[in-house]
């Protein structure tokens, strides 16, 4: 009996405690109050942000292994991938007119110098002649000016000598530095001309990788170096590779390019990595990544934040629990908040909730600790990750 009477009244029930909510918010509506908002009030706060650079990574020594010389491949002596020694032999060229041309030069040679020897025992004989009065010494001058113009043609014939035995000798390629191998295209047999790409040599013991800063970055770098200053995040750079892992090695800003790239207002800086592993290869893709210190700045929750037209804003919290929006510029993400410096010392914001506000509303607040918040939102997002 008593379980029917209560089934009785419980849609009077619902229905009273719908009408009790329902005015309770025309209530708050009417009064512009929202009861207990979480708010937190900013504090300067000194962060290690870190910065990526896509970077474009290459090898210390890079060099195209082209002839100097049209012939055809005789002999292919490495493999792709190989490691090669300073003047190993890569490729050998095949080029029967380059080899007539030293044969032909020779003998030219030779027979320059038969000329100037027959000449030079000319200049003896009439010589004598001379000295006994048989003939006359003009003879005598005639026989030298022959014997310079044999010794002028034995000159040419050996740099004519010289020049084939040059030109026969870059049919013999061999690696201008210690590295590796890269793809061999020509086979034996293919015929190559200057503009052939036999193959690439790369040295890559160690690593260069650069990435652009824009011009307000440069300038901070410039005074600080010129200052005296330590800059050791410039000198502790890491380097993220295409999978997201960290190359165990730090790197070292070497130089700096000598002018700004048109168009993007752009400057390059080089940092050399070690490779002892030989890990790295020439052309792997990359972010250069440096800790920088930012001082006296405030974090603001991501949560605590709303969005119009590109612009980013906040509800501040007065004395009275009076909100107003407020507009700030982040400089940055960290973490889940926004890094900027647009706020005055112990400006109090909504922590959540602020897609329930308008701008005029009065709260009352529920002050919570920055820190403790801060703790909690960093718990989050690593066990997100």
């Amino acid at each position: 009996m008593r379980i029917k009477l209560f089934s009785n009244y419980l849609p009077l029930l619902c229905l009273t405690a719908c009408v009790w909510v329902s005015c309770s918010q025309n209530r708050e509506k009417k009064s512009g109050k929202k009861d207990h908002t979480p708010v937190m009030r900013l504090t300067t706060t000194t962060i290690e942000v870190p910065q990526s650079y896509v970077a474009d990574v290459q090898a210390v020594q890079f060099v195209e292994v082209k002839p100097k010389v049209e012939g055809f491949v005789e002999a292919v002596l490495v493999d792709e991938g190989e490691h090669v020694k300073k003047g190993q032999v890569l490729f050998k060229l095949s080029s029967a007119e380059l080899y007539e041309e030293v044969k032909e030069a020779q003998a030219h040679h030779k027979q320059a110098q038969a000329e100037l020897k027959m000449a030079e025992v000319e200049v003896d004989r009439i010589k004598r002649l001379v000295e006994k009065d048989i003939i006359s010494p003009i003879r005598l001058e005639q026989a030298m000016a022959e014997a310079d113009v044999a010794r002028l043609q034995v000159q040419q014939a050996k740099s004519r000598l010289q020049r084939a035995e040059t030109n026969f000798s870059y049919t013999t390629i061999a690696a201008p530095f210690e590295g590796y191998v890269d793809r061999i295209p020509f086979k034996v047999g293919s015929l190559v001309t200057p503009s052939s790409l036999l193959t690439s040599l790369t040295d890559v013991s160690d690593m260069f990788a650069y990435f652009k800063i824009n011009e307000k970055e440069y300038l901070e770098y410039k005074r600080t170096q010129l200052s005296g200053i330590d800059q050791p995040e410039y000198n502790n750079l890491e380097l993220i590779l295409s999978d997201q892992s960290t190359y165990r090695y730090k790197g070292k800003v070497e130089t700096v390019e000598g002018d700004f790239e048109r168009g993007t207002g752009s400057i390059a800086f080089r940092v050399r990595f070690p490779n002892p592993e030989m890990l790295l290869k020439h052309g792997v893709s990359g972010k250069v990544q440096m800790k920088n210190n930012l001082d006296s700045v405030y974090l603001v929750p991501q949560q605590s934040t709303f969005e119009i037209q590109d612009f980013t804003y906040v509800y501040v919290v007065d004395s009275t629990g009076k909100v107003k929006v407020k507009s700030f510029e982040p400089l940055e993400r960290y973490g889940d908040f926004y890094v900027t410096q647009d706020f005055a010392p112990g400006t109090t914001i909504v922590f959540e909730g602020v897609q329930l506000l308008k701008d005029g509303m009065t709260i009352t607040p529920e002050k919570l600790d920055f820190e403790t918040i801060r703790r909690e939102i960093e718990a989050k997002h690593q066990q997100e990750q």
